[in-house]
């Protein structure tokens, strides 16, 4: 999932979105 930032830079904003929920998925599921 972080690699697709440095690999795709282009999404910018709405990836940035996605890897926020990305971030609260993987915190309510290993947090």
């Amino acid at each position: 999932m972080l690699m697709e930032l440095h690999m795709n830079p282009f999404k910018g904003r709405h990836f940035q979105r996605d890897i926020i929920l990305w971030a609260v998925r993987w915190y309510c599921k290993y947090g």
